[in-house]
């Protein structure tokens, strides 16, 4: 069998976590009350057995000796997520761009898969995705 993680957190860098925390809120996620919130921290539930740690840029140096990349210029990873339509892929973006967040590219059909991204508070690029499995299986 394939090795297989029971569960992921991604780690990100932020300016503010209590600025962070609102906008995640905001686009409808939930705190993750397992993991620390506090101003260092706080856990982003995004799906089954997956989460955002939120965590201060201060604190985050204390967990590597490496720099923190300046999303201002560059893109470490892009965070890609998939929805169950392209209207919950529209209303994910919208509200994203209306909490503060910066489009990342325009709408992108390409019959299978519906994309469109934006760039969160602290420069993190997120893809947000619709896949119609009925136009890949036919």
């Amino acid at each position: 069998m394939a090795l297989m993680s029971a569960f992921t957190s991604f780690n990100l860098p932020v300016k503010n976590v209590a600025q962070s925390k609102a906008f995640f809120t905001g686009l409808g996620f939930d705190l993750n009350p397992q993991f620390p919130d506090n101003e260092n921290s706080a856990a982003i539930i995004i799906g089954d057995n997956l989460q955002v740690m939120l965590i201060n840029q201060a604190f985050f140096t204390t967990l590597t000796e490496r720099e923190i990349v300046d999303t201002s210029k560059y893109a470490q990873m892009t965070i890609a997520l998939a929805f169950e339509s392209r209207e919950k892929v529209d209303e994910i973006v919208n509200t994203a761009l209306s909490l503060g967040g910066k489009l990342h590219a325009e709408p992108e059909d390409h019959g299978i898969m519906y994309h469109w991204g934006f760039v969160d508070l602290d420069g993190h690029l997120w893809a947000i995705n619709y896949m119609n499995m009925d136009a890949a299986q036919g």
